[in-house]
């Protein structure tokens, strides 16, 4: 991993859909930086913005104007074969929708992202994420012989065992139960924590915030707060202002 200067980060960005009177500006003028080895969460209001911010820090979506860079690379400066490559190589993402393939037993869905790209898994690394996650006698099961919970673990292990620069999470816990959702992201606060991964995540939920080391609040497309080292009580309190 390239280790100098922020994971990712936005400058001016905006994203505008539609056109005349339909035109909707999603993002506007959005700058952040992303630390390394750094947990943010990213929540606003519906509408604010906040998941089209992910997918284009993600190179998921591209901006109308201003930049993205993932490390070092511009991404809007990218072809569609060099952002889908650089996607591959260097981030990880974790949907609320676990998006596992069901004829491929929970061990393959992990490795995929590696063996789409022809790779080997570090085995060692390998064997780590899937302990942390707790599946060790779950990898011959399909994903529906899972839980919804052990299916979102899988989509967590697989999201980082490539090693990625940056794992970008839109509402993980979102389809999970209260227990099956502190264990997920009690796994992605600890893949910070002692392996310096760094996690971008979307919610709505103050809880799954107070997880994170920061929380970026957006409001009309627009950056409007942040908190740092946040509990659910004061993420809570800000999100019911920003509503008001």
């Amino acid at each position: 991993m390239d280790a100098t200067g922020p994971a990712a980060r936005a400058g001016g960005a905006v994203k505008i859909y539609g056109e005349g009177d339909a035109e909707v500006r999603a993002l506007d003028g959005v700058t952040a930086t992303f630390e390394r080895g750094q947990f943010t969460a990213i929540m606003g209001p519906s509408g604010s913005g906040k998941s089209t911010l992910l997918h284009c820090l993600a190179g998921l979506d591209r901006l109308s104007d201003g930049s993205v860079h993932i490390g070092e690379v511009e991404l809007g400066s990218l072809k569609d074969k060099d952002l889908t490559l650089l996607r591959r190589q260097k981030v990880g993402f974790v949907f609320q929708s676990f998006n596992l393939i069901p004829t491929l037993t929970a061990a393959e869905n992990i490795v995929l992202p590696l063996s789409i790209a022809g790779e080997k898994p570090d085995e060692s690394w390998r064997q780590q994420v899937v302990d942390a996650v707790g599946l060790e006698n779950r990898l011959k099961h399909r994903p529906s012989e899972l839980s919804g919970g052990q299916q979102q673990r899988v989509a967590a292990a697989r999201a980082l065992v490539s090693r990625p620069e940056i794992v970008f999470a839109d509402e993980p816990s979102g389809n999970l139960d209260s227990t099956a959702g502190e264990e997920l992201l009690g796994f992605m606060r600890s893949a910070v924590d002692e392996y310096g991964q760094t996690i971008v995540m979307v919610t709505h939920d103050p809880k799954a915030a107070s997880f994170a080391d920061r929380v970026i609040f957006l409001k009309d497309g627009r950056i409007v707060d942040e908190l740092v080292g946040p509990e659910a009580g004061e993420i809570y309190d800000k999100l019911k202002s920003l509503e008001a």
